[in-house]
Parts: structure tokens; C-alpha cells; sequence
């Protein structure tokens, strides 16, 4: 099984991980016996990098990777994010990365989790109102006092990432990569690898959509915040399954789902690139790990990023109030 580096860390998990958000929010429904033997799947499986954060379900979603995971601690890299805040309804109301914060979060975080050490703890955004250096300052205090082995930042810039490594090195840097937002090969991937931080891309299957089975947004459940995402609205839909007629087509020569050939390719881009799919079944588990055995050769990975270059997803990633939240 493939073991793969982040960072300059020494720390090596396996080539594909697990996100954990949509167990506890956003894409429906949960289960939670089924999400615990998913957990459970995964390291039977070999995956050994669970990815959560102390926003996903208000805590929750912490919670439910503390009990599945328990058993199996010395396995497992748990990683976790702190920094987006929430009212108690659950309603984004801002970005916190001061330096108090960043120790009252992580005390939290490890209470929840029921661990005494997180071994990746990222922000999960950059604050505006507070340097990076600052807020990385006291991530790496954290680091000092035993709480945290590793430090990352999530949908970070370029020069944030450059800031942030002058004061402690990072990582890993997590941020949306996949085969219809390839934005960060622009500048920010480049950056990483000149400062030695490995790119953990959540949403590699582009939120469900590179699976082939999304056709129209009204199947999404209610609470599934893809019913209002610009790229599901109906017509850059349209616009976005054009293009992924063309993947569609190169997975059905591979003798592969549309899926694993999307995930394939991100696995593909470098052995810095640790992908982290999110699923809350085993069955959907079963079918992304299977997509490690896939082989890409040069040609087919000029043919992927012909059909799907750069810029090709019509419609923002998110909607107007989260886009805010990015740092640019």
C-alpha cells in the first residue's frame, strides 16, 4: 500500500484519506452506525489520514471521530481545523485566527476527539482581521506544549502560505483540487512545492459531480448545500456535464467509473498530493480506494486535461458569502 510523505515532516499516511464532513452536515442525512463502520472500513483498508473540523455539526462531527476511531489511535493521523465560526444554529458569522482563539479551539477540539495529541491541526481559514504570523505563532505553542504534532492551513494564498512558513514550517496546506477546480496549479501549488508543504485536496470529485450521477440538483436532500451551489444551478450544470462527457468517456475505455478516473487523475499530479474523498458509506469508501490501482498513462492524462482544463466548471465553487471566506 502507498505510503506517501507530507510536508517535510517525516509523517507518512497512505496515499488516499478520508473526509469526514458529510457524516454530520451538509450533503443530507446522516447515519452514524454506518458512518462508524465506515471508519472502521477505511482502516481495514489502510487509510490512515481522517480529516474533520470543529465546525463540521457543530462539534459533532469531532465527536463521531473520537468513538470510531478510538479503538484504532495508534493507526491513525487525525487531523482537524479550527478557525471558521458559527452561531448555534450553525450559520457562518466569521473568521477567527487570534492567537486566544487558536488555544481555546484546540482545547475543544481535543476534548471532543478525546485524544490527547492532533496530529495535523490546521486553520481552517485565514483571518483577515489577524496576520498569519500571529495566528501561527500560536499553533506552533501548541506544538511546544504537546497538543499538536504538525500544523496546516486551509484555503490559503500563495503569500500566506510564504508568511506563514517564515514563522513555523507548514505542512500541509488543504484546498479544493479536483478535475473542474484546478485553480491552485496557477500559483498556489507551485508555492508548495517551493516551501516543501504537501497539497491535501478535499472535494476531489468535485463534490459528487465527477461521479456522473448528478444530472439535476432537485435529487439533493433537503439540508444538502448543493441545492445552493452556483455550479449545480441548472444551467452551469448544463454547461458542466458537457465537459464531463468527455471524462465519462475516457473512464469507460479505462474500464473504470467516472469516479475513480477523476480521482485517479488528482492521486496522479504528484506524490505530494495526498487526496482526502469524503464519503459517509462503505460502498462509495470501497470504490475510491479501488481507484489507487489505476493506471494513467502520459497520453491519458493529456486527454483528461484537454477535456477538462483549467477554468472549465462554470458557476463560483461557493456561493457569494463563503467565496468572502477565501483567502485571495
Amino acid at each position: 500500500m502507498e505510503q506517501r510523505k507530507l510536508g517535510k515532516s517525516g509523517l507518512k499516511v497512505f496515499a488516499l484519506g478520508l473526509g469526514c464532513m458529510g457524516m454530520s452536515q451538509s450533503y443530507g442525512q446522516g447515519n452514524e452506525e454506518e458512518s462508524i463502520s465506515t471508519l472502521h472500513r477505511a482502516v481495514e483498508l489502510g487509510v490512515t489520514l481522517f480529516d474533520t473540523a470543529d465546525g463540521y455539526g457543530l462539534g459533532a462531527n469531532e465527536l463521531l471521530i473520537g468513538r470510531g476511531l478510538k479503538p484504532y489511535r495508534e493507526k491513525v493521523t487525525i487531523a482537524t481545523k479550527f478557525g471558521i465560526v458559527h452561531s448555534k444554529d450553525g450559520q457562518l458569522t466569521g473568521v477567527n485566527g487570534k492567537p486566544e482563539y487558536v488555544k481555546q479551539a484546540c482545547e475543544a477540539s481535543l476534548k471532543r476527539l478525546g485524544i490527547e495529541t492532533i496530529d495535523l491541526y490546521y486553520a481552517h481559514r485565514v483571518d483577515p482581521n489577524t496576520p498569519i504570523e500571529e495566528t501561527v505563532g500560536a499553533m506552533s505553542r501548541l506544538i511546544e506544549e504537546g497538543k499538536v504534532r504538525f500544523l496546516g492551513l486551509s484555503e490559503a494564498s500563495g503569500n500566506s502560505l510564504g508568511c506563514a512558513s517564515a514563522v513555523h514550517p507548514i505542512t500541509a496546506l488543504q484546498s479544493e483540487y479536483s478535475l473542474w477546480t484546478r485553480d491552485i496549479e496557477k500559483e498556489i501549488l507551485p508555492v508548495c512545492r517551493e516551501l516543501g508543504i504537501s497539497v491535501v485536496p478535499f472535494s476531489p470529485l468535485g463534490r459528487g459531480f465527477l461521479s456522473g450521477q448528478i444530472r439535476d440538483a432537485r435529487i439533493f436532500a433537503a439540508g444538502d448545500f448543493r441545492r445552493n451551489n452556483p455550479r449545480f444551478e441548472k444551467e452551469n450544470l448544463r454547461k458542466n456535464l458537457s465537459f464531463l462527457k468527455k471524462i465519462e468517456d475516457i473512464a469507460a475505455e479505462k474500464e473504470c467509473t467516472t469516479a475513480q478516473l477523476a480521482l485517479a487523475w488528482v492521486v496522479a499530479q504528484g506524490k505530494d498530493i495526498v487526496p482526502i474523498p469524503g464519503t459517509k458509506k462503505r460502498k462509495y469508501l470501497e470504490e475510491n480506494v479501488a481507484a489507487l490501482e489505476i493506471e494513467l498513462t502520459l497520453e491519458d492524462l493529456a486527454r483528461i486535461n484537454e477535456a477538462a482544463p483549467i477554468g472549465v466548471a462554470a458557476g463560483d465553487r461557493y456561493n457569494a458569502e463563503m467565496m468572502k471566506a477565501v483567502n485571495k
